[in-house]
């Protein structure tokens, strides 16, 4: 493995923490309605428990409302049932075969509880690259012992990847500042 390998691994390793923690910050909820909010919740399936999108239509009735369209007839109750006992705090009503998933309104509280938690979920995205950082590091290092590359390839490699790093962190905290500013907003 060469310096350009480790670059290239590290920089594909962090952004995939970045898509990691994007898809972490879309299942904490703010006011608005968003049909992937339902993609944690399973529901038995003939035995197996799947996620809601595989045995229904899950779609946005209006900016509040998630709607879901249970493809066969005995599905709509267990379909309720998984949504309710859900740790989301949503409660689903039955109309016919419909389900209608209203939002409830944040309260100033909860708003503040789920800037918390942006926060961590952030912290813990950043911690992550960081342990990136240090791995390509060491890897550096291990070449130069090796005789594989000089001591001043091995510090142009760790500004190199300090660089890479300071970016991923960069683009960690403005999605954690655009999605505080998305919680706060009434």
């Amino acid at each position: 493995m060469n310096i350009a390998e480790i670059k290239k691994t590290t920089e594909q390793k962090m952004q995939k923490s970045v898509e990691a923690f994007k898809q972490e910050l879309a299942k904490i909820r703010t006011g608005r309605a968003h049909p992937g909010l339902l993609d944690q919740v399973h529901v038995e399936y003939y035995g197996s428990m799947v996620p809601i999108s595989q045995v229904a239509n899950v779609t946005l009735l209006d900016a509040r409302t998630i709607s879901v369209q249970p493809w066969e007839k005995g599905m709509g109750p267990k379909i309720e049932k998984a949504i309710r006992e859900s740790d989301l705090g949503l409660n689903p009503s039955a109309q016919g075969d419909l389900l209608r998933v209203p939002m409830p309104p944040l309260t100033e509280e909860r708003r503040k509880e789920l800037t918390k938690v942006v926060k961590h979920a952030g912290e813990e995205a950043k911690v992550a690259v960081r342990n990136l950082r240090r791995d390509a590091n060491e890897q550096a290092k291990k070449l130069m012992k090796e005789k594989q590359i000089t001591e001043d390839e091995e510090r142009r490699s760790q500004d190199e990847i300090q660089k890479l790093t300071d970016r991923t962190v960069a683009e960690i905290d403005k999605l954690v500042a655009a999605k505080e500013a998305e919680i706060l907003a009434i």
